[in-house]
């Protein structure tokens, strides 16, 4: 697991948590989520700030590109959930 995800704010977990839902919905792998969609949902600020400076995103206006590292964080949250569902 990357150095960079240890300690990570409720804040930027929550984008993690916005990935993972994409995760299990789809199926497939995410790559980005949306930061900013014009109809109501936003990232939190500081969450994006803070997985910009760990290395684990770069965001645009209106979405958040996850590295690769934050890929695999993403993967292993999904394998956690599940495990803690007994599935």
């Amino acid at each position: 697991m990357a150095d960079g995800t240890q300690g990570l704010s409720d804040k930027a977990l929550s984008i993690f948590a916005f990935a993972a839902y994409h995760r299990l919905l789809s199926g497939e792998r995410v790559s980005s989520v949306i930061r900013r969609d014009g109809a109501g949902h936003e990232a939190d600020p500081d969450g994006v700030a803070e997985l910009e400076r760990r290395g684990l995103a770069s965001a645009s206006e209106t979405s958040i590109d996850l590295t690769e590292a934050a890929q695999d964080f993403t993967e292993t949250l999904v394998e956690a959930m599940r495990r803690a569902a007994g599935a």
